[in-house]
């Protein structure tokens, strides 16, 4: 399963975020720097309305979402990158995850302590940039040195990366993340191996008050982040109010649509940064379906069928004949397998098949 860190500035609500999305009370969320320290650890379903028409479809009682892993880290401060504050943790805890929530306070509250002195998010996502471009070059100067000893070696491994870092450690140099770099298909998999913090994606977390949520371009802050992260990032930004989705933990869903109806909304933004995340993570879903059960299976954006029967098992993948395919739009429309087949929308595809986002499956395989 792969994993997105919750990062940012102590006390922008993180740990809040964190308790919201996992539906816990796991991580400890108080008005003092540092009260996260080590990393707190979720999973947490990807919504999809479409399980449910499957089900219907398939007539079972069995539906199984998928999931992704969320992991609180702790908050960051000025010169991390030279182990100031828990910046040697945070260091190491972000190099394990897959992608970035980048949580920024857009909301003023005067009893909530920010330790920059007060709400600048554009500032925030700044400060906690440098640390990361500033471990990065140290840890490139490191990987140039060992590099081109091997490339004065003719090592034609030490020759690409000696050739790759000469591009890298400029940006890096210029105040630009790794992650926004041109690179070719050879150059992205030689990048992938010096596991740098800048080049993970990233998805902003506007995190506003419940005053802002119905309307959320009203807040000012957000439209600078939306922009600051398209212009100097090339990432999304999406709005959510961490304090409004912590007080829906222990509610019904019937009590929850209706306290969110007091605020004018029908979703605080939890379903959008958790579809965000899985977007940003480059994934999409394919079904299952059947009288057993529903199920959603997470699979890479250009996955190949016997890679995505991979996931079901590795005799599915090893042993790959076919897939019998049927699109989700074109089975919910027409209401049964039976129909799709009779409409001609049922098909078989072989090895060289790309699966698409909402594929229905059945795979035929030898053992």
């Amino acid at each position: 399963m792969l994993r997105a860190g919750i990062v940012g500035l102590p006390n922008v609500g993180k740990s809040t975020l964190f308790n919201a999305v996992t539906r816990s009370r796991k991580a400890e969320a108080a008005n003092y720097p540092f009260c996260t320290i080590e990393p707190n650890v979720g999973v947490v379903v990807v919504p999809d309305d479409r399980l449910y028409v499957l089900q219907k479809i398939a007539k079972t009682s069995v539906v199984i979402p998928a999931a992704i892993e969320f992991v609180d880290i702790a908050g960051l401060v000025a010169g991390a990158s030279q182990g100031e504050g828990l910046g040697n943790q945070f260091l190491a805890n972000i190099r394990e995850v897959d992608a970035i929530i980048h949580v920024v306070r857009c909301f003023v509250d005067d009893d909530i302590i920010h330790n920059m002195g007060g709400v600048d998010p554009v500032r925030d996502i700044e400060v906690i940039n440098t640390e990361l471009i500033l471990a990065d070059m140290d840890a490139c100067q490191k990987r140039l040195e060992k590099a081109q000893k091997k490339a004065r070696g003719q090592d034609k491994e030490g020759i690409a990366e000696v050739a790759l870092l000469d591009k890298v450690i400029p940006h890096l140099n210029a105040g630009k993340p790794a992650n926004t770099l041109e690179l070719d298909d050879q150059e992205r998999v030689i990048l992938k191996s010096f596991f740098l913090l800048s080049a993970k994606p990233v998805l902003y977390a506007c995190n506003v008050a419940e005053t802002d949520i119905a309307d959320p371009s009203k807040n000012p802050y957000v439209a600078k982040v939306a922009q600051f992260a398209r212009e100097h990032h090339d990432a999304g930004s999406t709005v959510i109010c961490a304090k409004l989705e912590s007080d829906l933990v222990d509610l019904s869903a019937e009590e929850a649509k209706e306290y969110l109806k007091e605020y004018g909304v029908t979703d605080s933004g939890f379903s959008a940064l958790i579809r965000g995340t899985y977007d940003l993570l480059g994934l999409m879903t394919y079904f299952t379906a059947g009288e057993k059960e529903v199920r959603a299976w997470t699979i890479h954006k250009g996955w190949k069928a016997p890679q995505a029967a991979g996931v079901i098992h590795s005799d599915f993948e090893k042993g790959f004949i076919k897939a019998e395919i049927v699109s989700y739009e074109d089975l919910s429309r027409l209401g049964s397998v039976a129909a799709a087949r009779e409409a001609g929308k049922y098909r078989l595809e072989g090895k060289e098949y790309v699966f698409r986002d909402g594929d229905v499956a059945l795979f035929r395989f030898n053992t």
